[in-house]
């Protein structure tokens, strides 16, 4: 079975404003972030990686990483491809004002024409572990007409400097029942809160870990008009990936989660970065990785 992991790269940068720091190295070999979800991908059987892009970005992007990966990937009959995004795609015109594209699910539909087989999404400047890309894998080989959501335990993905938001999972027999996108997430000695509300830090939540099957892509080409033609804030509303998957459950669509105990870790803030390198440190020393990430293929 074919699949395929797309790559949400379109939105890097836009919270650093000069610079593009999710191209900056975090080991000692000149390896992004975005590596290390190829190398486990590839591992775990994924022949296809579709890269989400914005043309003001392909410069750096393409000799950053997109000319580097496809040398690993052209031996081993992975193929690799470029979507863009752009914010006058799907639409007859752009409100005045709005700078950036729809959001994750018109991503995906910009990509639609180079996805053709069930699909795995993330984004592009998060550490996900290997375990996520084999449940995926699996998952997208015994169940390719299904969906799912790889689910990773709160306690796991908090940052040391801030607060971020989640989208905590609702369970009900092992199937997504709700995804409540929870803002302002702060580490409070062993457990979590949100503007002073406790949570637990055990729960399921979702870092944008998708899988899909071919299906989806109509789904998405259906419902983006009618995004389009009810927004409230037309420069700030977006087509979001768990909005999408919400109004999907509320019709009887099932989502199951396939949990996950690996730790995710990525660049929130810039102060994060320096523990991304150590991370990435252990896990080379622990003998996860290869100092030559990509020799064990």
């Amino acid at each position: 079975m074919n699949k395929t992991l797309v790559i949400l790269a379109a939105g890097i940068g836009s919270r650093y404003g000069v610079g593009i720091k999710q191209l900056e190295a975090v080991d000692d070999h000149g390896h992004l972030i975005i590596d290390y979800s190829i190398h486990d991908a590839i591992d775990a059987g994924f022949d296809r990686i579709v890269f989400i892009i914005r043309h003001d970005i392909e410069g750096d992007f393409r000799e950053r990483i997109g000319e580097r990966i496809e040398t690993v990937c052209e031996p081993l009959g992975v193929k690799v491809s470029y979507a863009f995004q752009e914010k006058n795609m799907f639409v007859e015109s752009v409100p005045i004002g709005r700078y950036k594209p729809w959001g994750t699910g018109h991503a995906i539909l910009c990509a639609a024409d180079q996805i053709m087989s069930p699909f795995a999404v993330i984004n592009a400047d998060d550490y996900y572990g290997k375990h996520g890309f084999l449940k995926a894998a699996e998952f997208l080989s015994d169940s390719p007409e299904q969906y799912a959501l790889i689910g990773y335990v709160m306690k796991n993905t908090l940052s040391d400097h801030g607060g971020v938001t989640r989208g905590i999972c609702s369970l009900k027999d092992g199937k997504l029942s709700g995804i409540a996108e929870t803002k302002n997430i702060v580490k409070v000695g062993s457990g979590a809160e949100a503007d002073g509300k406790v949570l637990d830090v055990e729960a399921l939540v979702s870092m944008n870990f998708w899988c899909y099957p071919i299906a989806f892509l109509d789904v998405l080409d259906a419902g983006f008009p009618e995004f389009i033609a009810n927004i409230k804030d037309p420069l700030k509303d977006e087509y979001l990936l768990p909005t999408i998957a919400d109004g999907m459950l509320k019709t009887g669509t099932e989502f199951s989660v396939l949990p996950t105990d690996d730790n995710w870790f990525g660049v929130t803030y810039q102060e994060d970065k320096p523990v991304v390198v150590e991370n990435f440190r252990k896990l080379i020393a622990a003998g996860v990785y290869k100092e030559d990430l990509y020799s064990d293929l």
